[in-house]
């Protein structure tokens, strides 16, 4: 499947070169088994060490010692080992029917595309994974976690190929919600390591504040007690400015059904004003759960917006208070 466009598959050469010389850090403290290229909660074989600090009597280990300090400063000390492990990122994927919405250069779920393989590509590592859960047609849908860039195309096709406009059937009496499918991602994952929820959150009602908090907040901030979590929210210009054209119709596309609505200007600034606060609303929600967020748009560069945020979030991280162990 050889790339022909930005937008047809989101891992072309112009994708790569942007991102090459940018990595998104991940400063949460990782478990696992081997030995890769993230700070980890437990020490073990193989460890970077640490700097340097004096010994304390019958609390460290001896076998620490670092004999070179001690000569020098005549003074005990030990150097203590900090254990790398690999990272396991896990990403939910909004691909319900709203996400197929496009008026700009690209459609949503094509932005989501772009933005899941540029956030994979930036946190790989020696050792790491990384693994999808899809919210499609009612249901959740998942990709087991893997490593390496044939996996990631691979997983880009089968993005690709999942049939559009995927709406809840009749054999789909039971649809999962976003905040459902956040609940079956803690669950399913609760090692730590980076979680990633891309979505357009259009199901957050613009009044949504801490006495009446969208439904998604309480499951992800429960993700973000234990993960570094990152947030991806993907809009299109027309979902908050409608277009002076009359009488048109206008389909839901999370049911299908259709309406006539005439588009007169009292009509187009309530529908403005509703669908800012509504965005207000996203921004203050996330913001409430401590998580960092990315907002990308169907007509803007999403490459330069997450390139921004990677070079924002590198001169941030060293004023990140340390996670206690």
């Amino acid at each position: 499947m050889p790339p022909t466009t930005r937008a047809a598959i989101p891992i072309d050469r112009e994708l790569t070169a942007a991102l090459r010389h940018l990595d998104l850090r991940v400063v949460r403290r990782l478990e696992g088994l081997l030995h890769g290229e993230h700070p980890g909660l437990r020490v073990g074989p193989g460890s970077e060490p640490a700097e340097a600090r004096v010994y304390h009597p019958g609390e460290d280990d001896i076998r620490l010692m670092d004999w070179a300090v001690t000569a020098r400063t005549t003074t005990p000390h030990v150097r203590d080992p900090v254990a790398d492990h690999e990272l396991e990122s896990w990403t939910l994927l909004d691909l319900s029917a709203s996400m197929d919405f496009g008026t700009a250069h690209q459609e949503k779920r094509e932005v989501a595309m772009g933005a899941l393989a540029a956030l994979t590509m930036l946190t790989q590592r020696v050792g790491d994974r990384f693994g999808v859960h899809f919210l499609h047609n009612g249901r959740i849908r998942r990709w087991p976690a893997r490593s390496g860039k044939a996996a990631l195309i691979t997983l880009l096709a089968t993005i690709k190929a999942a049939p559009r406009d995927a709406r809840p059937t009749a054999d789909t009496p039971n649809t999962t919600s976003l905040p459902e499918a956040l609940h079956d991602m803690a669950r399913s994952h609760p090692r730590r390591g980076l979680r990633i929820i891309i979505s357009d959150f259009l199901d957050t009602p613009p009044e949504a504040n801490r006495d009446s908090p969208a439904s998604w907040e309480r499951p992800l901030r429960h993700i973000s007690a234990r993960h570094q979590t990152l947030a991806v929210t993907v809009s299109d210009p027309r979902e908050t400015d409608l277009p002076a054209m009359g009488l048109v119709p206008m389909t839901d596309p999370e049911t299908g059904k259709v309406r006539e609505v005439h588009l007169t200007p009292a009509l187009r600034d309530t529908f403005h004003r509703a669908a800012t606060a509504q965005r207000q609303a996203i921004h203050d929600g996330l913001r409430r759960c401590g998580v960092e967020h990315i907002a990308l748009r169907t007509d803007r560069d999403w490459v330069a917006d997450i390139a921004r945020f990677v070079t924002q979030q590198r001169r941030s991280v060293h004023n990140t208070p340390p996670i206690p162990r």
